[in-house]
């Protein structure tokens, strides 16, 4: 069947990058940058930088965590039963590996499980609460200003903005508690030593970021209409 819609060489749908291999990649629709754009611009009066991020397989290294997120000795019972369910899938896993060609130069098995570490401090870091709000979202958007950082959810993002529920503000920095932000290394450093690795969601955010870079790493803010932001 993937065979077939392929051969028949519809034009692609907009947000989908032909030949990316990815073929669950999520479409993103034209329109929902520029309502959380327009959003924050309303609110904070500053122009503003938004960039989709991908929030699956997020994982962190903090104490008082597991690895996905979720706080030690909380569900049990919950984790009883899916640690039985992830031994099942690792043993189909592995199974699947043997007969499609192992050792065969096909790399490494990789876990299905496998999380990749975006968040690491002490205990009770600030920069859980930027994690936990990624995780809660479906559609989640970081934005930066020159004097606030945001997590914005608009929901999936594969439905028309127009029938699309207004987008949520789901986490906001606060002084003094506020991260440093390194744009072009992506990361964000708070005062208390925790880190968090922001993942864009593909290489059409990666362009966008980049087109708002200028060395060493000072940022090109866009130009806010009857707002000349902050001198």
């Amino acid at each position: 069947m993937v065979r077939q819609e392929r051969d028949r060489r519809r034009p692609e749908p907009p947000g989908h990058a032909p030949g990316s291999g990815q073929l669950n990649r999520i479409l993103v629709r034209p329109g929902f940058r520029e309502r959380v754009e327009a959003l924050l611009r309303d609110r904070w009066h500053e122009p503003v930088i938004v960039v989709l991020l991908d929030g699956d397989g997020l994982g962190c290294q903090v104490p008082g965590r597991r690895v996905d997120g979720t706080v030690k000795g909380k569900r049990l019972v919950r984790r009883f039963f899916w640690n039985i369910l992830r031994g099942l899938g690792v043993a189909f896993a592995y199974g699947f590996y043997l007969a499609n060609g192992a050792g065969s130069g096909g790399g490494k098995l990789g876990s299905p499980l496998s999380r990749r570490i975006t968040v690491t401090g002490p205990e009770g870091a600030l920069a859980l609460g930027l994690f936990d709000g990624i995780r809660a979202a479906d559609g989640p958007w970081l934005a930066f200003s020159p004097t606030r950082i945001a997590l914005v959810d608009t929901g999936s993002t594969q439905r028309e903005p127009a029938q699309a529920a207004p987008p949520e503000l789901r986490w906001q920095s606060s002084d003094p508690r506020s991260p440093e932000v390194d744009l072009r290394r992506r990361k964000l450093t708070w005062p208390d030593g925790s880190v968090f690795a922001f993942p864009l969601r593909d290489r059409d955010e990666e362009k966008h970021l980049r087109a708002h870079l200028e060395p060493p790493n000072l940022v090109h803010w866009p130009e806010h209409p009857g707002n000349p932001g902050p001198q």
